[in-house]
This record gives C-alpha cells, sequence and structure tokens, in this order.
C-alpha cells in the first residue's frame, strides 16, 4: 500500500544539496525547490532514508518527512498555496 509523503530538506554544502535534490527527483515531484511530494510504498521510503543518510550530513543537515496518509486526492487537497500554483500531477505543469 502507497502512502503519500511531504519531504523537505535543509543541506547546508552545495555539494550534497545537488546529491539530495537529484535523489528526491527520484522519489517524488518537487512542490518547491526543497519540498517534495511522495507517493512511496513502504519499501520505497526505507529505501529513500537508507539513501539520505548516505549523502546528508547528519550533524548539519535536517530531512523532514511528513506522512500525509494514505489518500492522494485527500493529501494533494490538504495543501494551501499562496502564490504560484503547485504543478499538475500528470504533466507536471503548472495549474492557473
Amino acid at each position: 500500500m502507497r502512502r503519500c509523503y511531504l519531504v523537505c530538506y535543509d543541506v547546508r554544502n552545495d555539494k550534497r544539496l545537488r546529491r539530495i535534490h537529484k535523489l528526491m527527483k527520484a522519489y517524488g515531484e518537487p512542490w518547491q525547490y526543497s519540498v517534495f511530494y511522495c507517493t512511496l510504498k513502504a519499501i520505497d521510503r526505507v529505501r529513500l532514508e537508507n539513501a539520505a543518510r548516505e549523502i546528508l550530513n547528519l550533524k548539519e543537515d535536517q530531512l523532514l518527512i511528513v506522512d500525509l496518509g494514505s489518500n492522494e486526492d485527500a493529501a494533494r487537497e490538504s495543501a494551501t498555496v499562496l502564490g504560484q500554483s503547485l504543478p499538475d500531477q500528470e504533466s507536471g505543469m503548472v495549474v492557473i
């Protein structure tokens, strides 16, 4: 069963920042530069966490994973956006 997650990160080093951003693009869709929406199976969440641990300096950096539940529509609808819209989930295009 898949669950929806909001994943945010704060990385202090440019090299690690680029690596974690590339990793996150493989697991989810960017809502902002350091904020990703992911729909993951349990094993994929474990893989994401393990890969992030390999990249991050846990004394300097931070990665936050927020469980939004299993209902993808409800998870997307729970987000309130001020300013530019989130990307359309089908095309990746911004919806206005």
